[in-house]
Parts: C-alpha cells; structure tokens; sequence
C-alpha cells in the first residue's frame, strides 16, 4: 500500500493560467493568473485589485471597470462592440484603447495582458 507521500496529486494537464498585469494609476503593479474564460474584471476583483469597482458585477451596464488596454496589446482584446462603447460614454478620461474590462473575456492568447486603471471611475 501506497504511503502518502509516494502519492502524487499533482495534475499532469493542469489548465494554462495567463497573466495579467493591472498598472494602478500611481504605478504599483499587481500580476495575477487568470483562469481561461474568466474576464479581466472578474480576476480584479477576485484579487483585490484597487480602482476596479464593478458596481454591475460585469453585467456592461456601467462604466466602474473602466481600463486601457497597453497599445501593443489592443488588437489581441479587440475593440468594444456597441453596447460597451455606449457604456463608455460614461467613462472619465476615454483613450483610444479604453475598455471595460467585464467585456474582455481571457484567453490563452492574453498570457501577459496589460492594462491601467484609471486615476476614477464612473
């Protein structure tokens, strides 16, 4: 019989886990991994991410996720669809690589995602 510690749990094809790194708007970073089909939203708030409100629960039906998505990163996320451009209307600040980040869904294409947190939101 098997003791403890000759058993192995570790999971031979655990699911990849992308980074992302959320710029505050004083500069300090926060890096989390982030589960595949999951928002970016979801995985700032889950880690405690200051400055990502979320007062929808990522329903695109305010403007508290606002972010802006790093240029060289901005066509992998793609751009907003009409409803989150309209939401963006209530954003302080819009940049041209502004999103809500409840509408960026994570894919493993997303390993290493950049975004900054505006200095307020809506």
């Amino acid at each position: 019989m098997s003791t403890p510690e000759q058993l192995d749990f570790t999971p031979k094809h655990a699911d990849p886990m992308p980074k992302i790194t959320y710029i505050a708007p004083d500069g300090a970073t926060h890096q989390v991994d982030a589960a595949v089909g999951t928002t970016v939203m979801e995985n700032a708030i889950k880690n405690l991410v200051p400055g990502i409100e979320a007062e929808c629960g990522g329903a695109c039906a305010c403007a508290t996720c606002h972010v802006y998505v790093e240029e060289s990163w901005f066509v992998k996320t793609g751009g907003p669809d009409p409803m989150e451009e309209d939401m963006l209307d209530f954003a302080y600040e819009l940049r041209p690589t502004s999103r809500l980040s409840c509408q960026i869904k994570v894919t493993e294409e997303l390993d290493g995602l950049v975004v900054t947190v505006p200095e307020r939101q809506a």
